[in-house]
């Protein structure tokens, strides 16, 4: 093992009986009969899962229930949950995040930590691994085993196949031990070794890696490299570690909310000072608060401009706490705060202008921020151009703090077409009825039962259809400014026929203002 590797350390969790203990935590119901989770497979009811009581009486995941109630009549089968299972652990896995910030998911019933650096702060692995247990524990986990080691993979066999628990392992000294299902392979290639006579992991490593090499998969040896520490596999965390991140732990819990909030000003300092030194500025903005009773709560915010004003961020959050349906409720108190910096744009600090127009902007940016943090981001929306020249196309609606796009000719398309088109169009065109007269130029138009009278008519300006686009309908368009007698001004168009011997179409598009 190299050196990189020998200095990392991973803890693995194997919770047994994650079902059943997810099925009492949300029920909290016990008849005392044993417990089993039903699921179909290939039209046959299996036991996906059992609980300490069903398996001290010889039940087991795999198992059919006919059989299963044919040791056991009075079992209380419940139909198995994978989605509330996997929501159950990701609950878990956001409380493992209090101990370091790389937590990955362990299928399928696991978790795995990486704690390289992170054990000082618990005073050492046997401490960090009491605390976590503890935490697992009050979010209704009845049994965890837990093992740390130099790679994820020695790790896992030794959380799930050692007798040991916690189990923390130094070198290979102690997988070597386990029994070769500690491998996890294929079933054909584990009862070709135990025909072999091979029982433990250490009858295996003691032999030449040709011999298995040549009978097995190259899969197998590079799990039993990894199982012996001699390479490392990097876990995949579920959320990837933030680089701009301040967290304070409690030495006891704090349900004070004048406390928590002096503690998330202190917090949302340290990571705005963390942004200045790198010239950028936060865009998103997560807090998270863990509770002494296991319960965790995520507040985002975002801001429509990057930011690292302290004042700015605390004022949002404010405000969004004021938003909330559900309050900001410390039950026994929060353990840990934790302040994190999401997402980050470049920013550089500029000098003042006595420009008007740029502190009329940032009242606005800051408007933006204050609403849709109070009332929800999608319900603040503005316009944004798209790239096309159809007229209903050339614009979507997008929610406020959402960054425009530099787009090169959105300020040319704007200044070329700027009285030459209506601010406002109807997101479908009206149908009108049109008299024209020579070369089809329009004299008088009827729309709404009203008919106006045309003075003045400019045009035509011809739009064709977006071919590499779903046709909008209307086939090539010729587009006219028109002005009645009356002062009225309109945007309307003529559409192409789309049979032979139709009558034109018209329509009316905007009206000027």
């Amino acid at each position: 093992m190299n050196d990189d590797a020998s200095c990392r350390r991973y803890l693995c969790l194997w919770m047994p009986f994650l079902s059943s203990d997810r099925w009492q935590h949300e029920n909290r119901s016990d008849d005392g009969r044993p417990m089993v989770f039903v699921a179909k497979a290939k039209g046959v009811s299996q036991l996906a899962a059992v609980d300490a009581h069903a398996r001290s009486l010889g039940l087991q995941a795999g198992m059919a229930l006919a059989d299963a109630r044919a040791r056991l009549p009075r079992i209380r089968a419940i139909a198995a949950n994978p989605l509330a299972d996997a929501a159950f652990i990701a609950h878990l896995a956001d409380l493992a995040v209090a101990f370091t910030p790389s937590v990955a998911l362990d299928p399928p019933d696991g978790l795995a930590l990486d704690i390289t650096g992170c054990s000082h702060l618990f005073a050492g692995e046997a401490m960090l691994a009491v605390r976590l247990q503890k935490v697992l524990h009050a979010a209704g986990i009845s049994a965890a085993k837990l093992a740390i080691a130099p790679t994820p993979d020695m790790a896992r066999a030794l959380a799930r196949f050692s007798p040991v628990n916690p189990c923390f392992a130094e070198d290979d000294t102690l997988v070597r031990a386990l029994p070769v299902a500690a491998l996890e392979c294929a079933e054909e290639d584990a009862t070709a070794l135990r025909r072999a006579g091979l029982k433990t992991i250490a009858e295996i490593a003691d032999r030449p890696s040709l011999l298995f090499a040549a009978r097995f998969t190259s899969a197998f040896t590079a799990k039993l490299a990894r199982v012996l520490g001699e390479e490392d596999r990097r876990i995949s965390p579920l959320r990837e570690p933030v680089p701009y991140r301040a967290e304070l732990r409690c030495a006891e819990p704090v349900a004070s909310h004048d406390v928590i909030a002096g503690m998330l000003a202190d917090l949302a300092a340290s990571v705005c000072d963390q942004l200045a030194a790198r010239s950028v500025g936060g865009r998103i903005f997560e807090g998270m608060f863990l509770r002494a009773d296991g319960a965790v709560r995520r507040i985002r915010v975002e801001t429509s401009r990057p930011t690292r004003d302290p004042k700015v961020i605390l004022r949002l959050y404010r405000d969004r706490l004021d938003a909330l349906a559900d309050p900001l409720d410390p039950g026994f108190g929060f353990d840990l705060i934790c302040f994190e910096a999401v997402r980050v744009e470049p920013w550089m600090e500029s000098q003042g202008t006595f420009n008007a127009q740029d502190d009329q902007k940032d009242k606005v940016a800051q408007l933006v921020d204050r609403l849709s943090t109070m009332f929800g981001r999608e319900r603040v929306m503005r316009l944004q151009p798209i790239d096309s020249h159809i007229p209903e196309r050339a614009q979507t609606v997008v929610p406020a703090t959402f960054p425009a796009p530099p787009h090169e000719w959105e300020h040319g398309a704007i200044c070329s077409t700027a009285g030459l088109r209506p601010p406002l169009i109807y997101a479908r065109p009206h149908p009108i009825d049109v008299e024209a007269g020579d070369n089809n130029r329009p004299e008088s138009i009827r729309w709404r039962r009203v008919t106006h009278r045309i003075a003045n008519a400019n045009g035509p300006e011809r739009i064709a259809e977006e071919w590499w686009r779903p046709p909008s309908g209307y086939g090539t368009r010729d587009y006219y400014r028109v002005e009645s007698s009356n002062g009225h001004r309109f945007w309307i168009f003529r559409a192409a026929a789309t049979a032979i011997g139709e009558r034109q179409r018209w329509f009316l598009h905007g009206v000027f203002p």
